[in-house]
């Protein structure tokens, strides 16, 4: 289970190998993805709190990149943090979320990335839910959401 110092460690040292890797131009990104999702995630964009469906969505299920469908997060690791965009504690593997250090807008945070497509996911705070501490704070925008296939 990753935590806040493993975080910290993979943003200053590197982060781990992907799987595989997908790489597009800006216009195949533009011809793929919607105005919004392209701004989210290839322009490090953030919509508005509160204003996607997966914000109040917590059915079981999966979530995937909405760039390239390399698998994300779960529906286990979901959880109400209250700031108006989907909250998780934990990636399904360590090599699916790259870490990068963020010093936009006067600040340091952690921004996560889709480690096989860098699509800008949101970012991972330390004030999360034991055991963790993790807020992996995501765009709605960045995501698609998968029922499980038991759950259908």
């Amino acid at each position: 289970m990753l935590n806040w110092d493993n975080v910290i460690d993979l943003a200053d040292n590197g982060n781990h190998a992907p799987e595989r890797r997908v790489e597009k131009t800006e216009e195949e990104w533009k011809a793929q993805l919607t105005a919004e999702q392209f701004y989210v995630t290839r322009k490090h964009g953030t919509e508005a709190s509160f204003s996607h469906e997966l914000c109040t969505s917590y059915d079981a299920g999966l979530y995937s990149c909405v760039c390239c469908n390399t698998l994300l997060f779960d529906s286990t690791e979901k959880f109400e943090s209250g700031t108006g965009w989907p909250s998780f504690t934990q990636p399904v593997q360590e090599n699916r979320v790259k870490y990068i250090k963020d010093g936009s807008y006067g600040m340091v945070r952690i921004e996560a990335q889709c480690n096989v497509c860098d699509a800008h996911l949101g970012h991972v705070f330390p004030d999360g839910p034991k055991p963790s501490g993790l807020r992996y704070c995501m765009n709605g925008e960045s995501l698609i959401k998968e029922f499980k296939e038991t759950e259908k």
